[in-house]
């Protein structure tokens, strides 16, 4: 047989012909019958000459990993194979205990497949596309230098990034929300910094967080109730929120108890490993920065913004990045501001700079805003709150009479937002027929929103989309869910997983169904994918992000618990290759993080060599639908282990 033989965990399924055998001598039904069991022997004896002299009974019925499937071993198929998957369970628990020695595992085992060694532990915290020495050739007005700037194809790393010795698994959700280890991001540096301001604190083994920030010395929760006094965060209205300049995300952290889902963001290395923390607390953040090009969320995303002395120098640069804001917000928004200039009259000296100085920074801002026919709600104390309007009706009355800057953007898609160019043009909303109308469609209030039909698909903008295509891809997803937890139980178990990313996300179906979890999904839209969904997952009151998976994602290393790929590697087939993905998606996934590919079968067995190589336990499993259909799953769990002790980090 030319080629390599198959590799034994599985061998593809055709589908059984409509019709039986027929011949033309054919006589009679014995006849026909003693052919038909020539050829199902002949396939059965096939099947094991292919997998090396494997016996079968007339039926098999395997458990794989908790979930049982039966099959038959003698199928007329166009193309004669038979079926065989390991019946080898998966450990999805952890393992590793508090003192969290691991060893490194060995690169140089001898096997058939490529074997991708643990790169110098110097890239432990490798983001390729945020590399700090890579990010100095680049200018450092409006902060360019801290964009994304990836590597060129002969560049990329070819090894697996090491966790550092002693890497123990997160502390479970809820508890995480205040604790992290030490060896897990061994950074002291804002212990030190931000010290009287009660970001963090060192604790032996371990850091603590303790709610507070710069403006909120009382704690975050106190903080945030104070924004509840002044606008309603209890009704449901406001369910997506963004933190530009997050620190250590204890905004978004405590947001998470009332519903409210938020996005934070900063640049990597302004205070070291913020974003880091963040996320090895369960938080949702990215690295990221408001520079020279549009965030990488659609128009209309987010239901309020927020901003506590992040630096952003909004009133500068013709009032761009809160244009930039203004896109992402959707209408009758709020967008929050506390620190400088917010209360400079009693604060000016304490922040070393002259009234002059901070009054003109205030005056900015508030031009800016009125430009964009945001209002003004209040300012009280510490917190200044403006609201973006419904719609552009009145907005468009007031331009052409007063001819000020800035003006509508002319036509364009304010969804695109990947390496776009942020423009100092004011993003028109969608028409509207009445003042009171909300542009673009009123959402349902929390948790309604999650199942309503988006007002994207019920008016026809999200093309090919229709509400019932949504309302089955809804009723799809619950199904899928309810299958991965039988194949890996850790799944259905509250505190296994907290970090959830879908590479793929479409509509937004996975992480709906596991809205009820303690679990927190950022949604990835393919920046290659036809269709543009994004906005549709927000509309939902999700949260995700634009990606292309041929870069790399600004993320630090080991900051997800568990992947989910839904036909990635076929939508970027003879885009980009397949073990760069794959080396990728080892970078960002937790040591005994898991890993759920649903993918053509041809592709799987190509993915499971690299897995094998990557050093992941792993397995290919029947679609939910049975063993006769082409999709299947890779499940898999990402080795434990370290860097060597001898390399232990030394303290920033």
């Amino acid at each position: 047989m030319a080629g390599p033989t198959p590799p034994p965990y599985y061998t593809p399924i055709s589908k059984p012909t409509a019709n039986t055998y027929s011949h033309p001598w054919k006589r009679t039904n014995l006849y026909s019958f003693a052919v038909i069991t020539i050829l199902c022997s002949l396939s059965y004896l096939f099947g094991v000459w292919q997998h090396g002299g494997a016996t079968t009974s007339s039926s098999t019925t395997t458990s794989i990993l908790g979930a049982t499937t039966t099959r038959p071993t003698c199928v007329l198929t166009t193309n004669i194979t038979t079926t065989s998957i390991s019946s080898k369970s998966l450990d999805f628990s952890s393992h590793h205990s508090a003192d969290g020695q691991g060893g490194v595992a060995d690169a140089t085992s001898e096997g058939p497949n490529k074997v991708y060694p643990l790169c110098d532990v110097k890239y432990s915290e490798y983001t390729p596309c945020e590399d700090p020495k890579r990010s100095l050739k680049f200018p450092r007005d409006r902060l360019i230098y801290r964009e994304r700037h990836c590597p060129v194809k002969k560049e990329l790393l070819k090894c697996r990034i090491p966790a550092p010795y002693g890497y123990k698994n997160p502390f479970k959700w809820p508890l995480s929300r205040d604790l992290a280890w030490y060896a897990n991001v061994p950074h002291k540096e804002l212990t030190v910094e931000k010290a009287v301001q009660n970001w963090i604190r060192y604790e032996g083994d371990r850091f603590r967080f303790p709610g507070g920030g710069t403006m909120f010395p009382n704690g975050a929760n106190a903080y945030i109730d104070d924004i509840g006094k002044l606008i309603n965060l209890k009704d449901g209205s406001i369910r997506t929120a963004i933190d530009t300049g997050c620190g250590v995300a204890s905004w978004g952290a405590y947001l998470l108890s009332r519903n409210i889902l938020a996005v934070s963001f900063a640049p990597r290395d302004t205070h070291e490993a913020q974003v880091q923390f963040a996320l090895e607390r369960g938080v949702p953040a990215i690295i990221g920065v408001l520079a020279s090009k549009r965030l990488p969320y659609p128009s209309r995303a987010f239901d309020m913004a927020h901003c506590s002395r992040c630096l952003i120098p909004w009133g500068q640069y013709d009032g761009v990045f809160l244009i930039e804001v203004d896109r992402v917000l959707r209408p009758g928004g709020y967008w929050i501001l506390s620190g400088p200039p917010i209360r400079w009259r009693k604060y000016w000296r304490g922040w070393e700079r002259t009234r002059e100085d901070l009054n003109e920074e205030q005056t900015g801002i508030e031009k800016v805003a009125k430009s964009l026919c945001w209002k003004k709600l209040i300012e009280k104390d510490d917190i200044a709150i403006w609201q973006k309007p419904s719609n552009h009706m009145q907005c468009k009355k007031f331009k052409k009479i007063n001819k000020n800057n800035p003006a509508f953007c002319p036509a364009q898609d304010p969804d695109k937002a990947w390496y776009t160019k942020i423009e100092t043009c004011l993003t028109p909303l969608p028409e509207v027929s009445d003042k009171e109308e909300i542009a673009g469609g009123g959402l349902e209030k929390w948790p309604k929103r999650l199942n309503a039909v988006p007002p994207r698909i019920s008016r026809g903008t999200v093309n090919g989309v229709t509400a019932e295509i949504f309302q089955k891809d809804s009723k799809l997803w619950r199904r899928r869910i309810s299958y991965y937890k039988t194949v890996n139980n850790q799944l259905g178990q509250a505190g296994r997983y907290r970090n959830l990313l879908d590479m793929n996300a479409f509509l937004g179906g996975f992480a709906a169904s596991l809205v009820s979890d303690p679990v927190w999904v950022m949604n990835i839209i393919p920046v290659e994918a036809k269709v543009n969904t994004l906005g549709v997952i927000y509309e939902r009151g999700l949260i995700g992000t634009y990606q292309s998976w041929c870069e790399a994602m600004s993320t630090y290393p080991r900051t997800y618990d568990l992947i989910h790929a839904d036909s990635v590697f076929t939508l970027y087939k003879d885009r980009c290759e397949m073990e760069d993905i794959m080396l990728e998606m080892d970078r960002i996934l937790r040591p005994e993080g898991s890993l759920i590919i649903r993918d053509d079968v041809d592709i799987l067995v190509k993915l499971k060599r690299i897995a094998d190589a990557l050093n992941w336990d792993s397995q290919i499993v029947d679609h939910e639908d049975g063993p006769l259909e082409r999709e299947k799953l890779l499940f898999a769990v990402k080795s434990y282990s370290t860097a060597p002790a001898a390399s232990d980090q030394d303290d920033a």
